[in-house]
């Protein structure tokens, strides 16, 4: 167990696809996305948190913590932020609340690399593809991530990493590695995944 870090899931958003019903708790395979995640991140952090606009839905994860956005409408940022002032850890470990099937070596095999390298983010690539939402963030960020929420009107994830000194962590491009990075973006992707190993 890592204790130095928390694992973060992102539980908000107006998921207008989903009928308003929060992404993290649609069901696949008899359980839920986020039933999911946190069987496989509970026992890698000492500390998880799960940030959301709507904690009521999420009241019977007694052993997270249960936070809302103080920056309204920022998108991934503002739950970012949120999970940065919570924590009395040295850094988060960032998922977005849609990703069902992720992989705790490769979780793991992240913190390890955050862990032996200086930087303020530790973000997967693979080809072309990053994504900052299955990424490491050190709590030294913080004051700079409040100046450019309050200053750029800018809340995409991607714009700001370019503020920060980001560490890309090049993968294999394997299904496995793709899988773990799926997120759950509409309701006609859960047939698929409803019927595959």
């Amino acid at each position: 167990m890592y204790k130095n870090i928390s694992g973060v899931i992102l539980a908000g958003g107006e998921n207008k696809r989903f009928g308003g019903q929060p992404k993290a708790k649609t069901i696949i395979r008899g359980r839920t996305i986020i039933s999911m995640m946190a069987g496989t991140i509970s026992d890698i952090f000492g500390e998880t948190i799960i940030v959301t606009n709507g904690p009521a839905e999420f009241k019977d994860f007694k052993h997270f913590r249960i936070i809302s956005d103080l920056f309204k409408n920022a998108g991934p940022l503002g739950g970012l932020h949120a999970a940065m002032k919570t924590t009395s850890k040295d850094a988060v470990f960032v998922f977005a609340g849609d990703m069902p099937f992720l992989e705790k070596q490769l979780i793991i095999n992240q913190i390890n690399t955050f862990t032996e390298n200086k930087c303020d983010a530790l973000v997967p690539q693979v080809n072309d593809f990053i994504e900052p939402l299955h990424s490491i963030y050190s709590i030294t960020i913080l004051n700079k991530l409040e100046k450019y929420l309050n200053e750029s009107g800018n809340y995409a994830v991607r714009e700001f990493l370019k503020t920060i000194d980001v560490k890309y962590m090049k993968l294999p491009d394997s299904d496995i590695m793709i899988r773990s990075f799926i997120n759950i973006n509409s309701p006609s992707q859960l047939t698929a995944f409803d019927t595959t190993a």
